[in-house]
């Protein structure tokens, strides 16, 4: 009987789970967290604060997952080590791990610059698990004075969190725009005046210089007072435990299309990871929820002995503030439709006779079929592209791709 070892028990490593099942049902195996809590859905953490929902509904496959599934489920416990030569996982609590395949699942890192007197500052948070979350939702009150220091999704999502729990909430960022990795300025600009709206305020283009306590010092010389501070500035691959195990690493741990990483037995899924991005042709890391759990549940099938490839990734993100839907996917190449409104835009981007990426606000329908346009790299000039940028719908596509996409029924 084979052993199984997951390091990491999110949406990777579930989904891993699930693929070493779908071709293995009696193999061993066991998952290792740092986390207190497995097997939820981190996107949920920011409705869990808003009090839309609770710890039992944030669960990703259920509360009895580990059991129905037998795999055993060590929480709090680091994975310190890997021997890969003689196969083998050093343990925090002291255990070694013995194993025939292993899967890194080690997710990502909170990253913030050195800010002068951060030190300074007593209540300091990042927002990247559950348990920022319960710390956040233990120190917030009705007159917390909250600064969120990053307008990516995860600063925006804390802020929209904790709007209704604190007196105040206020987000700034050096970048001009709000999510401009993810967004053009005409999106930002809609999504800053829902912000701003629904009671956030926005401190755009002006970042932290540096701390005094409860005191921000911004570069344009402003002074902001504070009770609570969230860092929110980005995440980083958690790449080390692979690396010091002498596995290939650039940005993200080098793996294959079956998720196999250059030491042998040894896979590797979600965050940590860095694969190809089909619509931009370029290896990066590609840290969504689908794609994590796409890489996820192929590495667990490849460690049982089946094969299944991980070759359709793509950037994106799919996300709402305030009743705002917005998603986004893919490369911005060439432009091939730009509708925008006061309250919505539409964006569709191609390059080399395919669907590279989109951008929608407001009006997020049929965004799946953008989104398989991109992954498949389906020729434009196989369907009625016209009819598919302004209604999306599987009646401008040939009989042939309807029928593939249908599972045969047309």
């Amino acid at each position: 009987m084979k052993r199984y070892v997951i390091v990491g028990a999110s949406i990777a490593a579930v989904s891993c789970v699930e693929g070493i099942r779908s071709v293995d049902p009696e193999g061993e195996i066991v998952l290792v967290t740092a986390e207190a809590h497995a097997n939820y859905g981190r996107p949920l953490i920011s409705y869990y604060l808003a009090g839309k929902t609770d710890i039992p509904r944030m669960s990703w496959r259920g509360a009895d997952f580990f059991e129905k599934n037998r795999a055993r489920l060590l929480l709090k416990t680091r994975a310190e080590k890997i021997d890969a030569q003689e196969k083998r996982v050093f343990l925090s609590n002291g255990e070694t791990l013995s194993y025939d395949a292993l899967c890194v699942c080690a997710g990502s890192y909170p990253f913030a610059p050195p800010f002068e007197g951060i030190e300074s500052v007593g209540r300091r948070f990042s927002f990247t698990t559950l348990q920022d979350a319960l710390a956040l939702e233990e120190t917030v009150t009705g007159t917390s004075r909250v600064l969120i220091v990053g307008a990516g999704f995860i600063g925006l999502k804390c802020a929209e969190g904790l709007r209704d729990r604190a007196g105040s909430v206020m987000v700034c960022d050096l970048a001009p725009h709000a999510m401009s990795a993810n967004l053009d300025p005409d999106a930002s600009g809609i999504l800053e005046r829902h912000l701003e709206s629904n009671g956030i305020t926005l401190a755009l283009g002006d970042t932290v210089e540096r701390f005094e306590g409860g005191t921000a010092h911004m570069k344009s010389g402003r002074e902001i007072a504070f009770d609570v501070l969230v860092t929110a500035i980005g995440v980083r691959p958690n790449t080390a435990l692979l690396k010091d195990a002498g596995a290939e690493v650039n940005r993200g741990v080098c793996v294959s299309e079956r998720l196999e990483t250059s030491l042998p037995g040894v896979f590797a899924a979600g965050d940590c990871t860095e694969t190809t991005d089909v619509s931009a042709g370029a290896s990066g890391v590609l840290a969504v929820l689908p794609n994590a759990a796409l890489q996820g549940h192929a590495a667990g099938v490849n460690m049982a002995g089946g094969d299944e490839r991980f070759d359709k990734g793509i950037k994106m993100n799919s996300i709402g503030f305030f009743g705002l839907h917005i998603m986004s996917a893919g490369t911005y190449t060439e432009p091939v439709l730009e509708e925008v409104t006061d309250r919505t835009s539409k964006k569709l981007y191609a390059a080399g006779g395919v669907l590279t990426g989109f951008i929608l606000v407001g009006d997020v329908r049929r965004a799946g079929i953008y989104t398989s346009l991109i992954r498949e790299r389906t020729p434009l000039d196989q369907i009625d592209f016209e009819a598919v940028k302004r209604e999306p719908s599987l009646l401008p596509f040939g009989r042939e791709i309807r029928k593939k996409k249908l599972g045969g029924v047309v």
